[in-house]
């Protein structure tokens, strides 16, 4: 839910209006079927009326302490062991009472749309985990999609603790459940999650007023969209030029005017999808276009659901079959898989029809991925030759402010209300937004890194990220990347920063999709780093990482180290991937292999002093395959070596 900053200023106005008629209040996130942060003294605040005396019952001790002038309060808890379900009762003149309370591990998990995907999106790849899930020793807090730019909020508007289990499930964030899941399984200590993620953000928006002073444009920025007024028209702006696009779309579209939902589709063109509009040739311009399949079924379908999946399309669509509508998606990322009532099918003809609209850009069935129709056990493929009608054409949607990605607005609105909650730590997946600057990046990130912690007051609270994945064609031969760029900017982070944890996932994104699937692998590469950095488990959890270099001639020895029990291959070859270079413009494909358990051995006959050594510099490195003896694959880098000889 978007909150605009007026509407959190009547929020905030309200929160004091309650305080004012009820005697107590507490913060959304304490709540019944908490998470409270296990073995460390902790602070349980909130509001009531002005010096008034508020008692917390707790496990037959009983705490108290004073409303303050401005009828706020805490009362600090002793430290306690993991475990529970425990019942707290805060009094004052009226009580509450929280039940179903545990002690464990809280983990702050926040950043873009990778760690905001949930488990119903990659539910396909694990239906019996999800069956299975049923856990209430494993919890989630959604943190409501707000920002606020004149202050630091003092709560959420909402929000509550949910178990796992297949029910609730469908709205984890898949990546922080895998970690957790690993995490429990391994010590039976319970989890919490604390979700704090907004697709598409940058991470400027997740800064505190504080750390952008440092970054005087983005501060500036910030202070601007303090302005309650400036947003209401921006807001009103963004909604005309959607409405009003939208509304000369339908109006010259000819797929409404002559009913091509129902229409002839003999003498339609011919096209194949997958495939975009341009390389088809339909258009090269926004608008919409129609599309049919027919689909000849033998029987009537027995089961009552069947699906149809269509893959991802740009960008949004409507899905029918014989005319009636089985779904629809309003952007470009999610799966299409729609569920329907299998009594629209029939013996015989069927007809998929599709109405796909695109606001500019490139438009048309992504490649890759699965368009099938599913009937009882039976999976039907639908790629191939469909019918094609254009339907309009139109200008480019024009551009839109996303008021709610300016500097600091989320980290306010998001993140500030946590404070006083105490963490085991952070997770972050972030920097597809900032792919584009990888220079600021190399300057906001630790600043951010460093800030929460300073705010958590803990200098080394855990803070563990994941590395930007394989994305995009592969290219044959070596070049400029900024992905590649901002991975080496989250590497050195991992240098230069202590208690920090990168899990590196450059072997299972997918090429033509911004937000993969596998959020199994990448949780539990990042627990790895928990169990390690939390746990202390004596455990390899990093990827592979060039330490030292040798030159004998052309040759170069690249020492290695977080190798376990060696480097490999993930399949008995050669080291792929490595590019070599005497002025670090231009780079060649290398020769490499390993030497002894920790060195790779480079060469490349065109570079005689050689200085830069590059692996897996791409936006997808997909024949990258170096490793270590526990299967994590090895960061990409760019390094100078020296004593040339």
């Amino acid at each position: 839910m978007k909150l605009k900053a007026n509407s959190v200023y009547i929020l905030m106005l309200f929160l004091i209006s309650v305080v004012g008629h009820s005697q107590i209040k507490l913060p959304q996130i304490i709540n019944n079927g908490m998470v409270l942060q296990r073995d460390t003294n902790l602070k349980l605040w909130g509001w009531a009326d002005a010096n008034q005396e508020i008692t917390l019952n707790f496990n037959g001790e009983i705490f108290s302490t004073t409303s303050n002038s401005n009828s706020e309060w805490e009362i600090l808890l002793p430290s306690q062991k993991y475990g529970g379900p425990y019942e707290m009762i805060f009094t004052a003149e009226d009580s509450i009472t929280l039940t179903d309370i545990y002690f464990g591990d809280v983990w702050l998990c926040s950043g873009q749309s990778n760690m905001e995907t949930t488990m119903e999106r990659v539910s396909p790849l694990y239906p019996e985990i999800i069956a299975n899930s049923e856990n209430n020793k494993i919890r989630q807090f959604i943190v409501p999609d707000e920002y606020n730019f004149k202050e630091p909020s003092k709560d959420v508007s909402g929000g509550d603790w949910k178990i796992a289990n297949p029910d609730n499930l469908k709205q984890f964030s898949a990546l922080a459940y895998f970690f957790a899941l690993d995490l429990y399984n391994k010590t039976g200590i319970p989890m919490g999650l604390i979700n704090s993620a907004v697709g598409g953000s940058p991470i400027n928006a997740w800064l505190d007023a504080g750390s952008l002073r440092k970054f005087p444009k983005m501060y500036d920025e910030h202070k601007k969209y303090q302005n309650d007024s400036l947003i209401k028209a921006i807001e009103k702006e963004n909604s005309q030029i959607s409405s009003q696009w939208n509304e000369v779309l339908t109006n010259r579209d000819k797929g409404y005017s002559s009913d091509y939902l129902n229409a002839d589709y003999k003498n339609w063109e011919s096209t194949k999808i997958p495939g975009y509009w341009k390389d088809m040739k339909i258009t090269d311009s926004a608008g919409v276009v129609w599309y049919k399949k027919e689909i000849t079924l033998l029987k009537v379908p027995e089961k009552a659901i069947s699906e149809l999946s269509l893959g991802r399309l740009i960008d949004s669509d409507q899905a029918y079959i014989n005319g009636e509508l089985v779904g629809s998606t309003g952007y470009q990322y999610p799966p299409r898989r729609y569920k329907f009532d299998s009594k629209i099918l029939k013996r015989g003809k069927n007809v998929i029809t599709l109405r796909l609209v695109n606001n500019g850009g490139q438009a048309g069935f992504v490649e890759d991925k699965p368009y099938f129709l599913e009937v009882d056990n039976d999976s039907i493929d639908i790629q191939g030759e469909w019918k094609v009608k254009l339907g309009a054409t139109m200008p480019n949607m024009k551009s839109q402010t996303s008021v709610r990605f300016k500097p600091g607005g989320l980290h306010n609105a998001m993140i500030a209300p946590f404070y006083n909650y105490k963490i085991a730590g952070i997770l972050w997946y972030q920097g597809e937004s900032d792919a584009g600057n990888p220079e600021m990046y190399s300057k906001l990130f630790p600043e951010l890194i460093n800030s929460w912690r300073s705010l958590w007051n803990d200098d080394e609270l855990p803070f563990l990220y994941v590395q930007l994945p394989n994305f995009m064609k592969f290219k044959e031969e070596p070049g400029e990347s900024n992905w590649a760029e901002m991975r080496e900017v989250q590497r050195k982070t991992k240098i230069d920063l202590k208690n920090t944890g990168m899990a590196v996932t450059i072997d299972i994104g997918e090429w033509n999709d911004i937000h993969p699937l596998n959020k199994k692998d990448v949780g539990e590469r990042l627990a790895l780093h928990a169990r390690k950095l939390v746990y202390k488990e004596e455990i390899v959890a990093d990827s592979p990482e060039p330490t030292s270099s040798e030159v004998k001639g052309n040759v170069v020895f690249i020492h290695f180290a977080n190798v376990g029990k060696g480097l490999k291959t993930s399949e008995n070859d050669r080291p792929l991937s490595f590019a070599v270079s005497e002025n670090g413009k231009d780079f060649y494909i290398a020769k490499a292999e390993i030497v002894g358990e920790a060195t790779v051995k480079i060469t490349n006959n065109k570079v005689m002093k050689p200085v830069f050594i590059r692996y897996a510099w791409a936006d997808n490195p997909e024949n990258a395959n170096l490793y270590n003896s526990e299967n994590l694959p090895a960061s990409p880098f760019q390094i100078s070596v020296t004593n040339n000889k």
